[in-house]
């Protein structure tokens, strides 16, 4: 497995890099080779013509072509690219373009919707089996298709009954101090609000090592509000997290993650887009939390107990994993202790966040999953592994495979401890 890409980020002009930056392209064509859409959908022009083309011909008379809103913002065009040419600056420009260009719409309204989801869901964690229940009912779920364009087909996931933060309060915080051992958690809306078990989990396995482990005050990461073209929307959440994190990195502590596409989004899409102080500091003090451990060479000091583990696992790694080089972190400790781990490959899942929710999208998100459904059905497992919370949804969704994120099973090796 590779070390962390360190992002080669372009000079802060106040805004997104200049267009010059796509006089590298050779017109090569591996990020169309790569792109997991232009296989389903012909209309779709590819991330060649999306990027470097489409910059290379524009003026200020020409608007961005609608097709850039089939882009699922994986980043493989991104992370391929030979000549370092910057896809994801310009792409993310391009979807901000498209979104002023569109106005208003009943569409337009699903994406803010979807692109702000932390403020929807911090409202449902409040009557969480309300929530449940209204997310479930067909006629809702059917009437939200009809009128927002938010897919039917999909179950949503459900509320705990008690989110992340909340535990965290209950239980008083911190439980380890350590002057040279300490973290700072993002752990992102999914956590928080739909999966408590990842944060818990974390927290046990680095209160294990010794860690002082801190929970500041945050937002989302802004993922959802880049890949749905709401850069203003980004930059709020942006400037909310870093003079959170901001003393924290100050007196020494690192940010961790369990959302790859969180990480990757604090680590090299907002100091690309954001002009803000503290910004780069968020950005260079952000990793991963497995691969974390990997990097302090702490993993084989959990001396996980074989049989509190499954016997066989699967593993897909999400596309934003690999685009940072921290794809399956945890497998080399997992195999160590026993653990039978089929990699499921390359392939994208197609959920990518927010894009497998759209109506309009649903047939590509499934077309392009098709490929890691037959793997992970292929494979005998007793559920599959992935960093990516909406990657696992879409493993679920998709085959009769349970999705759990490695933290989880390496806490479980803990419990014969």
């Amino acid at each position: 497995m590779s070390a962390p890409r360190v992002p080669d980020l372009p000079e802060k002009t106040g805004g997104p890099p200049e267009r010059t930056r796509t006089d590298p392209c050779h017109s090569c064509h591996i990020c169309d080779e790569v792109c997991p859409v232009t296989p389903v959908n012909a209309d779709f022009q590819g991330p060649k013509s999306q990027g470097p083309q489409e910059w290379r011909l524009r003026d200020g008379d020409v608007s961005v072509d609608h097709s850039i809103a089939a882009c699922t913002n994986c980043l493989q065009c991104h992370a391929a690219c030979p000549a370092d040419v910057d896809l994801m600056a310009l792409h993310t420009e391009a979807r901000a373009e498209h979104v002023e260009e569109r106005g208003w719409s009943l569409h337009a309204l699903r994406d803010r919707l979807l692109a702000n989801y932390g403020l929807l869901a911090r409202l449902g964690s409040r009557v969480p089996r309300l929530a449940n229940w209204a997310m479930d009912n067909r006629w809702l779920r059917s009437l939200a298709e009809s009128v927002l364009g938010i897919t039917a087909e999909r179950e949503a996931p459900e509320f705990a009954n008690e989110t992340f933060r909340e535990w965290w309060a209950d239980r008083g915080g911190p439980q380890v101090e350590s002057e040279t051992k300490r973290v700072a958690y993002f752990h992102g809306d999914h956590a928080n609000y739909h999966q408590p078990a990842v944060g818990k989990s974390l927290v046990r396995v680095y209160e294990h090592l010794g860690y002082e482990v801190r929970v500041p005050e945050q937002r989302c990461s802004g993922a959802p509000m880049v890949a749905n073209g709401h850069l203003e929307d980004a930059e709020r959440v942006t400037r909310k997290n870093v003079e959170s994190f901001d003393p924290y990195i100050e007196a020494g502590y690192d940010v961790i993650a369990t959302c790859t596409s969180c990480s990757l989004t604090l680590r090299e899409t907002n100091p690309r887009e954001f002009d803000l102080d503290g910004v780069d500091r968020l950005a260079a003090n952000t990793y991963d939390a497995v691969e974390y451990l990997r990097m302090q060479d702490e993993l084989a000091d959990l001396e996980l107990d074989s049989a509190a583990l499954p016997d066989a696992l699967s593993y897909h790694a999400p596309c934003h994993a690999r685009d940072q080089g921290v794809d399956g972190a945890a497998l080399p400790a997992l195999r160590a202790a026993g653990v039978e781990v089929a990699h499921l490959g390359d392939d994208c899942s197609g959920m990518s966040g927010t894009y497998g929710w759209k109506e309009e999208r649903y047939e590509d998100s499934m077309a392009i999953g098709e490929d890691l459904f037959a793997a992970a059905e292929a494979v005998e497992a007793e559920a599959s592994l992935t960093e990516c919370p909406t990657c696992g949804m879409q493993l679920e969704h998709g085959t009769d495979e349970e999705a759990v994120h490695p933290i989880e099973v390496l806490s479980a090796g803990l419990d014969g401890q």
